[in-house]
């Protein structure tokens, strides 16, 4: 506010460089975390959201270095607590933009029921999971996405588990914004962040992100200029599903409940595939698409509305105080040994 009677200033304009925070950045020099760091702090200013109404919150791991980045509010919490935290803040303070950063150790081994719930219950926070397939800050070990029989320091003869698709358990577990990116096509990956943050309700962005030291090229089937042609799946709404060089375009097909790869040439126009992000079936059969047999889907998932967890919650409670009053803590806890409940 001005402190002349009668003026109101406009609303501060950010730049990337007021997300910019004074602390070193220490990842591993070629670390992928630096692209999503810029484009996450490039991207911020869009939202137009005061910076002291903006919090990050992380758990343990590379990426959850990011708080200490981000010139907003943070929390740097313990090993895959996170998403349990935001949803306290969210139901403390409804006011307040809360993003929860967040890796595919982190978050999906230790941290797998805290993100399975906050999913499932719609919070209104933006969570990006930075996949790069390996354990990075305890030097290698494998993780719940490495693929199967990798080698590692953990594994020497080959992991024996099968990985998880973290889209494929997002949408399992009830997100209303599903979405992947890739670390590498930053303008791509600016666009789809922007509409995760913008998005009501629990919205999940898998990023694909490298690990030059422990698990280099993880992801070179989208990195590599050949093989991502025929590697990568572009998702744009109302658009067919297609991919390949131009002179011989491929796209999918649905038969029945089953997709299959044809060339367009050899398949009418009215057969592809054509994507709908607010098709939650679909959505499900996309999230199981993975190289070599299918092209990877880069893009929005599924987007689709409903209820936000802290919004239903509140609601109760202030119709509970305007049924019953407000009620008082300390009377009731020297009331006796037994409460009368209704």
């Amino acid at each position: 506010m001005s402190d002349r009677p009668g003026v109101t200033e406009a609303p501060k304009k950010y730049t990337k460089k007021d997300f910019e925070s004074d602390q070193d950045v220490r990842w591993c020099p070629g670390c992928g975390d630096y692209a999503i760091l810029s484009a996450i702090q490039k991207m911020m200013p869009d939202l137009g959201i005061p910076r002291e109404n903006i919090v990050f919150i992380s758990g343990i791991g590379c990426s959850s270095r990011f708080p200490y980045y981000m010139n907003t509010y943070g929390f740097h919490t313990i090993h895959g607590r996170a998403p349990a935290i935001a949803t306290g803040l969210r139901l403390a303070r409804p006011d307040l933009k809360v993003f929860v950063v967040t890796g595919d150790g982190d978050g999906l081994s230790i941290g797998g029921n805290h993100l399975l719930h906050v999913l499932r219950r719609n919070v209104n926070v933006t969570i990006l999971l930075f996949n790069n397939r390996i354990y990075g800050l305890t030097k290698g070990q494998y993780s719940p996405t490495s693929e199967l029989g990798k080698v590692t320091k953990s594994s020497p003869t080959g992991s024996a588990d099968r990985p998880v698709s973290p889209c494929a358990f997002a949408l399992g577990a009830g997100a209303t914004f599903v979405a992947r990116t890739v670390d590498r096509n930053v303008a791509y990956m600016e666009e789809t962040l922007r509409r995760a943050a913008q998005h009501h309700g629990a919205a999940f962005v898998e990023i694909l992100q490298n690990c030059n030291v422990y698990n280099d090229l993880a992801w070179n089937v989208l990195y590599d200029r050949e093989s991502k042609i025929m590697n990568e799946l572009r998702l744009e709404h109302g658009k067919p599903l297609l991919f390949g060089p131009v002179d011989d375009r491929h796209g999918l097909v649905l038969e029945g409940a089953t997709p299959r790869v044809v060339r367009v040439k050899d398949a009418p126009e009215s057969a592809l595939w054509v994507h709908d992000d607010g098709d939650t079936w679909k959505a499900h059969v996309l999230s199981q698409l993975w190289t070599p047999d299918f092209p990877i889907p880069i893009g929005v998932l599924m987007q689709v509305e409903a209820p936000a967890y802290e919004e239903v919650l509140l609601e109760q409670e202030r119709t509970a105080i305007a049924e019953r009053g407000p009620g008082d803590v300390a009377t009731l806890l020297v009331s006796g040994d037994t409460w009368r409940i209704g």
